[in-house]
Formats: structure tokens, sequence, C-alpha cells
């Protein structure tokens, strides 16, 4: 509210009781949301700033490597170092970074971007998705046999598909599935330096945040929220609408709407309790709460 007053803004999106708090001298513009508003206006005065853009004009640059075999629709932009393998097919509207490469009959739909050091194998990709650069999608996934004799690889046979309007940040790894595909939902966001296993099925408009795992076979329905560096354990089931906080390690399934925390994860309630608790105990006479604690 200090900062209202004394604004020196040409105008204020703002809710109607910060309105009051402006200075005369400053317009308001009162909304319901004034985060989201300020988005929305924001996306009309920079709509480039919504997705990467060609380094060069539309069309394929010096030094693109584009087989004879993959069709490229009118209207995609391919920038130099990128390879594109047989059989590939790429809609208009989308480009590739440079050093991409797109392995054989992927297949990439219109007005996506694919950033720089990008590798896409054995991945089906629809409308408006956005691959931030150095993503590696459609590699095998981590499958073997153990036993005395070493561990026997076990064949990776299915895809990854990535739906429309998916964003996956830099740095980010999606197996292809084992048998079943690997699935990435209509709408989901994936931020930087996540890893997806394989045969994972993530629903639509999901979240993801930086550094979560995903093991295997686990399933996550639409809108879930996962916090920076949750961990799920193998066949697990998060239901729809569950949020988890940051550094919650899940062995079981999650219900829908639920709000998780905690190793091994259970509901923010009781973990909260637990920490109290602990807290108090660590407090008691001998122990070694935070205020007992030096910088020996």
């Amino acid at each position: 509210m200090a900062a209202a007053a004394t604004t020196h803004a040409g105008a204020c999106l703002t809710t109607a009781s910060l309105a009051k708090k402006l200075p005369a001298h400053v317009p308001a513009l009162v909304v319901g949301e004034p985060y989201r508003a300020f988005v929305m206006v924001t996306r009309e005065l920079f709509p480039h700033s919504l997705r990467p853009s060609s380094l060069f004009a539309n069309g394929e640059a010096t030094g693109a490597h584009v087989h004879p075999s993959a069709r490229l629709e009118n209207g995609v932009a391919v920038d130099p170092g990128a390879v594109i393998g047989p059989n590939a097919e790429i809609g208009s509207g989308t480009v590739i970074g440079a050093n991409s490469v797109i392995g054989a009959e992927v297949r990439i739909g219109r007005d996506c971007s694919i950033g720089a050091g990008t590798i896409l194998a054995n991945t089906l990709i629809g409308d408006r998705a956005i691959i931030h650069p150095g993503c590696k999608i459609g590699q095998d996934g981590f499958g073997f046999v153990m036993g005395r004799t070493g561990s026997l690889k076990v064949p990776q046979v299915g895809r990854v598909i990535i739906q429309d309007d998916v964003e996956i940040g830099s740095g980010t790894t999606i197996d292809r599935g084992a048998i079943r595909d690997t699935i990435i939902g209509e709408g989901t966001k994936i931020d930087n330096l996540v890893q997806v296993g394989h045969n994972v099925h993530i629903g639509r408009h999901c979240v993801l945040v930086a550094q979560v795992g995903i093991a295997g076979s686990s399933t996550l329905e639409d809108f879930v929220v996962l916090g920076a560096r949750v961990g799920l354990n193998t066949n697990v089931t998060i239901g729809e609408g569950a949020h988890l906080a940051a550094t919650a390690n899940v062995h079981g399934d999650v219900p829908a709407g639920a709000r998780w925390g905690g190793t091994p994860a259970k509901p923010v309630k009781l973990w909260f309790r637990e920490m109290t608790m602990i807290t108090r105990l660590a407090r008691k006479k001998g122990g070694a709460g935070p205020e007992a604690a030096t910088d020996e």
C-alpha cells in the first residue's frame, strides 16, 4: 500500500480498494484480477515475446540440412546447423532452432518453436508447442533387467506424444515409452531441467516446476501442480487437481484435489503438525533447537 501511495506510474491496473491509495494524478484502471489484466495488456504490447523467433527469415538458412524425404509446409524456418531427418513432417509457422536435430519420422505441428540444440526422436508434437533450447525428447527410457551376469536392456519401442499448446523448459528430458507412449497433455507447462520417465502419462494443463523427476509409468491427471524438485516413484497416480509442495517425495497414489508435501509426502496439515512437534522436541532441555545453533 505504501508503494501505491508514492507511485509515479502513468496508470495503474488495480483493485477498487487499492485505487483509493493512488495519488490523484495517477489514473486507476480498476479490474478484478490486476496481475491477469497486466499480463493480457503486456501480451498485446509485446506479441513477439510469447514464443522464440527464428534467427533468420523463413526458409532454410545456409548450413541447415534437410533430408530430401522430409516434408515442410510453407513458412517453416530452419536455422543454421539444424538437421531434419528422413520422412520428418513440420507444419507451417514452425521455427527449428540452430543446431537442433529432428529425427526420422518426427511430426511437428504448426506454429511451434523448437529451441536451439534440441534433439527430437520418436516424437509427435501438436500445434503451438514451445520447446526451449537444449531439450532431449524421445530418447530411450531407463529400462534394465538386473541379474548376476549384468543388466539386460529392455527394448524401448514407444513414442512421446506432445499435445497442443504445451511448453517445455530448457534442458528438460522426456523418455520415449517402453511399451505404451509417453504423453504430455494439452496446455501443460513444464519448467527447466525436468525429467519425465518412460510410459509417463501427464494430463491436460498440468504445471511441473524446475527439477521435478517422474519415474516410469506414473500418471498425472488433469490440472496437477508439482512444485520444484518433487520426486515421484514408479507407477504412482496423482489425482486431478492435486498440488504437491516443493521437494515432496511421493511413494504412493495421491487423491484428487489433495494438498501434500514432505518426505514421504502426506497431507500438508499433517506435515506441518509433524514439523511443529519435531521443533518442540528439539527445543526441550538438552535439545539443539534453532536458537541453540552456532557458527562453529
